[in-house]
């Protein structure tokens, strides 16, 4: 496949072209950014790389969709029932196919908290057995957090379980199009999920990879098995194309610099700081300076260097 301008221009921007100081992008709309066509017949809206806000809608990852000839598949569900709304309208505006399957990449509020207004559309919804198990026991609590921020955006917003469940490997034939709906390993989140596209050779990625804003690691993140997950069976799809869950559509080897790069140099770090005797109060200073253009850096590097010494303790 011959690349297009847009993921040309994509491909050429730097991990500083992010901010989270951007103002939204597409104001008439309840999305952050217009979608764009990364590829041929797929499509991406690209969230802010900021944490979520009422000024952003919480469109902070990336709403992506597939046309296949034969109907619509959207990866994630969006932050609100509203989001999910806008961004049909803009599926509409591309392609009279209906939307046929929404697959949620995991358990997170901008993931799957939209699949109250899919389902009311009567769109089957998939997602990874560990995300709905995520969103079973916590979906409450997210849907809360979500209208702390949102207020009159979270109207309408339900939690709603998905319908479909995989434990590997699911596939979808639709139109042109056969779809690999993943589960690689453990990776950032329960239930990560990656979209592979094998004749077009690009990945819907989601939360294993990060290139311009700083990966989050959270109490329950295994980043060592976060690192052998992406270099062996996820380096392995062998991608030239690579839609992550955050920032723009790029390629492998940024992916890579910005998340098992990133992971490893920390653990590297906080392992020197445990060979030398050093606790948990120091741990959170380890140098992380390296990083520190990425964008959510200072809400996140002390708080990424407490949970791998944490993590990295009793290994």
């Amino acid at each position: 496949m011959r690349i297009t301008a847009t993921i040309a221009a994509i491909l050429a921007a730097t991990a500083g072209a992010a901010s989270e100081d951007i103002a939204d992008k597409y104001p008439q709309s309840e999305l952050y950014n217009k979608p764009v066509e990364v590829i041929p017949h797929v499509f991406s809206a690209i969230g802010a790389t900021a944490p979520p806000t009422y000024e952003n809608a919480g469109h902070n990852n990336n709403l992506s969709f597939i046309v296949t000839g034969d109907g619509v598949v959207v990866i994630n569900g969006g932050a609100s029932a509203r989001l999910a709304e806008a961004l049909h309208a803009e599926i509409r505006a591309v392609t009279d196919e209906p939307v046929k399957l929404v697959i949620n990449e995991n358990g997170q509020g901008h993931a799957m908290l939209g699949n109250s207004y899919w389902a009311a559309q009567g769109v089957d919804i998939l997602a990874h057995e560990d995300a709905i198990a995520e969103i079973e026991q916590n979906g409450d609590f997210i849907l809360q957090a979500m209208q702390g921020y949102n207020r009159d955006r979270a109207e309408g917003t339900e939690v709603v379980v998905p319908n479909l469940s995989f434990s590997d490997k699911h596939i979808v034939e639709m139109g042109d199009v056969t779809i690999e709906v993943l589960h690689l390993g453990p990776a950032h989140d329960p239930g990560d999920t990656q979209v592979w596209i094998p004749q077009w050779s690009i990945v819907i990625a989601g939360d294993i990879a990060f290139h311009e804003r700083m990966p989050p690691i959270f109490p329950g993140t295994d980043t060592d098995a976060w690192v052998e997950t992406f270099e062996g069976p996820f380096a392995d799809l062998g991608a030239t194309y690579v839609i992550p869950g955050h920032g723009h559509p790029t390629n492998m080897a940024q992916v890579r610099r910005y998340t098992s790069d990133y992971v490893k140099d920390l653990r590297a770090k906080i392992a020197e700081h445990i060979d030398a005797g050093g606790d948990l109060a120091e741990a959170y200073y380890v140098d992380q300076s390296r990083w520190s253009h990425l964008d959510t850096f200072e809400e996140l590097a002390t708080k990424n260097a407490g949970r791998v010494f944490e993590e990295m303790e009793w290994e």
